[in-house]
């Protein structure tokens, strides 16, 4: 009965992923690789050979790899230090340096701009102290706006790469390291040789995400003015899409490449479990650091928050600001930009079009997760573990690749999603809905493989339907997984960049990410007037991250593997 209810499921569940997740995908590939007379490369080779395209596809691949190393070297160290000590301020460093995750990066890199710009506050510092001729300031992001968004993409994504690698740490066996030990090696050569390689399945896993997330941004170029960037060509594309099968193209090489690493990650390094166990026999013993070296860690990890929360301090500054020019504080403060802010009515109707969006998608969420995650443990059908790795698909395929696979389908067999008025909100919905939905599946597998399955068999063998015996016994034990997983998707569905930049194209439909980048092309306040909104939704979005995080416990960190 179990398997046959298990079958229904995941017919349903698949069906709907084939039509609102493969058929965009594939629909792009379709357009990308067919002509008058059926198959060809044409389209792609036209890519490579436009120097425009090639130029752009290649910094896109620079910034995924180079952004991912930068955050390699953030997160590593960190990671390691959690794990092998116990130092001054420990617990709350280690969610201090989360912050990160609390700001849109393309937010950020607004009041990085004020920061760096040629009249900004570290120009204004460096003046102050002699160090730069007041008449010949430098502009910091003129110069170097690559090394711009690398710094937006590292200071946002390394907590990812730190929860991975942190999960995976503390999967290994310390019997290994330990007979190392024994025999003499050094703690260098116990990190190379023991504990590097057993701890690579889980800095691969976080490595694809931050390549995929950094090779696809679009957020942080577009503020920055890079416009040379295969996301940012994309998005120029859009206006012309009728009989024009480049940027289909291009998007399908993106995904080519996006999908080669998602398939490096998980095929070559993802089942390595040499080493490691789910539940250790025994534990890591960590040491306890006092006086400088202690202090020197825990140093350590207050220089990287300072760091990565110069962005989010840049924002606040700039929302609060009357006059912010040439100077390394606001010359005079006010909140008449929050108030304006809530008054405009671009910023009204995003916060009410956002929260219709998002708790669509988040229902939606909350239904097919706990389904596929009752298929995925309860069920014994085969195909499960197949199941299981189609719902990771979403962290593997760039945000990018499937609002431009929705954006060219609204004018064709998805049009009835839109309707005679252009409305984009079931579009937009279920877009948030697939990309969001991992999350909700890994925190309801978490809970149910936490529950114990004997609860609800003692149940039924008591005459209670299984409806019942869900309703008021397994739903109650997974409650607080579901609702960390629901709560992480509504979270980052409500600060969804490419989805909403390229789908919602009319004012009155615009989610909140777009009411943001608009206001930033608006003469006069526009920025501080953005600024104030992106502030809003940091404190959201750290309400919400927090309270999910407490929800799941040390399981967090599972929430970002692929």
């Amino acid at each position: 009965m179990n398997n046959r209810r298990a079958t229904i499921i995941t017919v349903i569940v698949t069906l709907f992923f084939g039509v609102f997740f493969l058929y965009p995908v594939i629909d792009i590939l379709k357009v990308a690789f067919t002509g008058d007379e059926g198959f060809t490369w044409d389209y792609v080779f036209t890519v490579f050979a436009n120097p425009n395209y090639l130029q752009g596809l290649w910094n896109a691949f620079l910034l995924g790899t180079t952004s991912t190393i930068v955050t390699f070297l953030i997160a590593l160290p960190l990671a390691l230090a959690a794990y092998r000590w116990v130092f001054p301020g420990k617990k709350w460093l280690s969610i201090l340096i989360l912050a990160p995750l609390v700001l849109p990066p393309f937010v950020g890199a607004v009041g990085v701009k004020h920061i760096l710009g040629v009249q900004g506050a570290l120009n204004a510092l460096l003046i102050d102290f002699g160090m730069m001729d007041a008449a010949a300031p430098t502009d910091w992001l003129g110069k170097s706006k690559f090394w711009g968004v690398v710094m937006m993409n590292a200071l946002h994504l390394y907590p990812i790469l730190f929860m991975n690698v942190l999960a995976a740490l503390n999967k290994l066996d310390p019997a290994m390291e330990q007979a190392a030990q024994n025999l003499g090696a050094s703690p260098w050569k116990r990190f190379r040789k023991i504990t590097m390689p057993l701890c690579m399945p889980g800095i691969f896993a976080g490595g694809a995400i931050v390549f995929i997330w950094s090779f696809t941004e679009l957020g942080v170029p577009l503020v920055f003015d890079y416009t040379r960037v295969a996301p940012v060509q994309i998005y120029d594309g859009i206006k012309d899409l009728s009989g024009n099968p480049t940027p289909y193209a291009l998007v399908a090489v993106m995904l080519v490449i996006s999908l080669v690493v998602f398939a490096v990650s998980k095929l070559l390094l993802g089942k390595n479990n040499l080493g490691t166990s789910p539940r250790p026999k025994a534990r890591y013993s960590q040491k306890t650091l006092t006086g400088p070296q202690g202090w020197l860690v825990s140093g350590l990890f207050m220089l990287v928050f300072v760091i990565a929360a110069v962005p989010h301090f840049g924002v606040m500054f700039l929302s609060v600001s009357g006059d912010w020019y040439g100077t390394i504080f606001p010359e005079s403060m006010t909140m008449a930009h929050y108030s304006e802010g809530l008054g405009h009515p671009v910023v009204v109707g995003s916060i009410k079009n956002s929260l219709v969006y998002s708790l669509g998608a988040t229902f939606l969420n909350v239904i097919l997760g706990l389904a596929i995650a009752w298929v995925i443990v309860r069920s014994t059908i085969w195909g499960r573990n197949v199941v299981d790795a189609l719902m990771m698909l979403p962290l593997a395929v760039p945000g990018l690749v499937l609002a431009f696979g929705y954006r060219a389908l609204s004018e064709g067999s998805f049009s009835w999603l839109v309707g005679a008025t252009g409305d984009p909100m079931f579009l937009l919905i279920l877009a948030y809905a697939v990309r969001r939905l991992p999350f909700v599946v890994r925190a309801a597998v978490a809970g149910l493989q936490q529950s114990d399955p004997v609860l609800e068999e003692a149940a039924m063998t008591m005459g209670a339907s299984p409806k019942r015996t869900f309703m008021r016994v397994g739903l109650p034990l997974i409650g607080s997984s579901l609702a960390a997983g629901a709560i992480l998707a509504f979270a980052f569905a409500m600060l969804e960049v490419s989805d909403s930049l390229i789908l919602a194209q009319q004012t009155e439909h615009y989610p909140i990410t777009k009411a943001i980048y608009a206001l930033l092309s608006m003469l006069g306040n526009g920025h501080e007037v953005a600024a104030a909104l992106g502030v809003w939704a940091m404190a959201f979005l750290a309400v919400a991250i927090i309270g999910a995080f407490v929800l799941l416990g040390k399981k967090g960190g599972g929430m970002f593997k692929l």
